[in-house]
């Protein structure tokens, strides 16, 4: 039985999370691993509910963790639940019980802490909610709009212009039969015809940046970092990246704390836009972002932060 571990859900390509095992390992922090994946093949729960609340085990090929001695939980993108032995109605059915009974069990783990609650997580992948959120916390945002209407979007390139077009989620889209992801671009007037009426799209008013930031937020630890490429958007290419460890703005760590409070969070990346004057515009959080590909690039100790965070070392 493995004593007060740190329990890690992740797919089983994921090297970030490999980093902050391997520092949790060497503080002698036990640590059960495994992806939802696994289950019910290599992974199996048996958990009790009674007038004491919730109890039980969880066991993998190699690890017991006593469900009421979970000292924190890293939920970091694992993959969803297969059955391909059963017919695709019976392994719908098998996935949803597998989704509310073993995701049910894990989030309701007493005096766990969570980087970050499952649900929390999916709460705040919602764009136009993140951008609320931005608003009360006390951001900057650029005006934004979500519509399916096309003349609504040129009434708004025209007030607004120039405007980008950003997909409100990120899933993988196959090009030529290879996996892509939706670009953000900016768009014209002309651009725009009867296919936005086909969904839901966010359109936003492009900044004149100077410069990016991404700020991880860890806990009560800020890291910021601005990122120079002179792209609309620096993750269609890394080489062009060059990276300034920077202060926040007056006011900036505040609203990221806020921010965090009130989607309910302990984790976020953090994305802003810099303007000439110096101003920080708020384009997104990710409460599942990448953020070990900094340390190398900066010497920012990230993962000895996010080990503490799991450990139990910081609020």
């Amino acid at each position: 039985m493995t004593d007060s571990p740190v329990l890690v859900v992740t797919n089983l390509d994921d090297p970030t999370t490999d980093l902050v095992i391997n520092e949790l390992h060497g503080r002698g922090v036990p640590v059960v691993r495994f992806d939802s994946g696994d289950f019910p093949a290599t992974l199996s729960v048996a958990a009790t509910i009674d007038h004491q609340g919730i109890a039980g085990t969880l066991t993998t090929p190699t690890r017991t963790a006593n469900l009421t001695r979970v000292r924190s939980l890293y939920y970091r993108r694992p993959s969803g639940f297969v059955f391909p032995h059963l017919d695709e109605q019976t392994a719908r059915f098998a996935a949803r019980q597998a989704r509310y009974g073993l995701g049910g069990v894990l989030a309701s783990l007493p005096g766990c802490r969570y980087v970050n609650h499952p649900h929390r997580i999916g709460d705040a992948e919602f764009k136009p909610a993140g951008l609320a959120t931005a608003v009360a916390a006390g951001f900057r945002v650029p005006p934004s709009l979500i519509t399916s209407d096309p003349d609504a979007v040129r009434a708004f390139v025209k007030t607004h212009g120039p405007v980008i077009y950003k997909p409100l989620s990120t899933p993988l889209y196959l090009v030529d039969g290879v996996s892509s992801t939706v670009r953000v671009e900016e768009v014209s007037v002309d651009q725009i015809d009867e296919r936005v009426a086909g969904t839901a799209h966010l359109f936003q008013q492009r900044i004149h940046k100077v410069a990016d930031v991404r700020v991880t937020l860890i806990g009560d630890r800020v890291f910021c970092v601005r990122i120079d490429s002179g792209l609309l958007d620096w993750r269609t290419d890394y080489s062009r990246l060059t990276y300034t460890v920077v202060q926040p703005p007056k006011g900036i760590p505040e609203a990221l704390h806020r921010y965090l409070g009130r989607c309910g969070l302990v984790f976020g990346a953090f994305d802003f836009a810099v303007d000439a004057d110096g101003t920080w515009w708020f384009l997104e959080c990710n409460p599942s972002g990448q953020w070990a590909w900094l340390e190398p690039e900066t010497g920012l100790p990230l993962v000895a932060a996010m080990a503490d965070l799991l450990e139990g070392q910081t609020a």
